[in-house]
């Protein structure tokens, strides 16, 4: 039999990277999960702390005997700030935003380069994007569109200089995802909103995103690399 695939995924207590880590595993491929806390497959890392990134890579790295060969970056966080706040809880969203969305994303992503480029047999990079990185958000979530812009010109970074060493890397672009986070939102008084701006009606669902995940981390190919995947029901088109 073939060698699993060694998968790492970060935020895969809930929603999208929950379905994410189904998915991968009803593939055969062998998931490192993340969440905040250790738990059933799950390594604990509060990626919000500088080096705690590192750390679960380490992690990651000694539970998959030493070899990963897909990192799939998820986790993040979505707050609201209005611009009327205090200049200090204005910084602390914008930090964590920051930390989370692209600067974790960025350390895992230094590392799992060097692993794959020692290792010579290339790897696969996915991070999940937001269409926010190229239509921007709402005036509450000026830091969520830029953490994922910068996460989006990240990964093409990393496509344009480490193909030559089989690296290829993805950025997945969903818009609205049902979620339980999510959900509170759409079923909220500006839920009729956000879903009539979206031509297909509804919101994707976890597995759709999951799918597409899936796809990028085993199947898509090579020349493919750098590519931007939008998953948002044609609410924003390019």
């Amino acid at each position: 039999m073939p060698d699993p695939v060694h998968i790492l995924v970060t935020g895969t207590t809930r929603g999208i990277g929950a379905a994410v880590a189904a998915k991968l595993a009803a593939r055969g491929a062998r998931i490192v999960g993340h969440g905040r806390k250790d738990g059933d497959g799950v390594i604990g890392a509060d990626l919000n702390v500088p080096g705690a990134a590192d750390a679960l890579w380490d992690a990651a790295l000694a539970r998959l005997d030493g070899r990963i060969d897909v990192l799939i970056n998820n986790a993040a966080v979505a707050e609201d700030v209005s611009t009327d706040a205090p200049l200090d809880e204005w910084q602390a969203v914008w930090s964590r935003a920051l930390q989370i969305n692209l600067q974790s994303a960025a350390d895992l992503c230094r590392r799992a380069v060097q692993h794959f480029e020692a290792r010579q047999q290339g790897g696969r990079i996915v991070n999940v994007a937001s269409r926010a990185a190229y239509r921007g958000d709402s005036p509450l979530m000026w830091h969520y569109a830029a953490s994922k812009a910068g996460l989006v010109a990240m990964t093409k970074s990393i496509a344009r200089g480490h193909a030559g060493k089989g690296i290829v890397a993805f950025s997945l672009c969903p818009g609205w995802v049902l979620t339980d986070m999510a959900a509170q939102t759409l079923s909220g008084p500006d839920g009729a909103a956000q879903l009539n701006e979206i031509p297909l009606g509804r919101a994707a669902t976890p597995e759709e995103i999951a799918d597409v995940a899936a796809f990028l981390a085993l199947d898509a190919p090579a020349s493919m690399t750098g590519a931007s995947v939008d998953v948002n029901g044609a609410s924003f088109v390019r």
